[in-house]
């Protein structure tokens, strides 16, 4: 099963990254959750909500565990 990589920004964000090392998000502690913010890009610009985890934007989460976040935003 594919897993996604999670790696601190500060206290309050963290990114999230596929396998391949690309961004797809951030993890952001909102209201006592960790809520996920879907991001994409086309071109060089970003663009936030966008993405590959669109469909996934402002799912939330108790505590930072990889193995299930990944399994909620990749769907397994």
């Amino acid at each position: 099963m594919p897993t996604l990589t999670l790696k601190r920004v500060n206290d309050g964000v963290v990114a999230v990254l596929l396998e391949s090392g690309e961004p797809v998000g951030n993890l952001k502690w909102i209201g006592g959750v960790w809520k996920f913010k879907a991001v994409g890009y086309e071109g060089a610009d970003l663009v936030p909500g966008g993405g590959p985890l669109t469909a996934r934007h402002n799912c939330t989460f108790a505590t930072l565990d990889a193995a299930q976040i990944s399994a909620v935003l990749l769907g397994a």
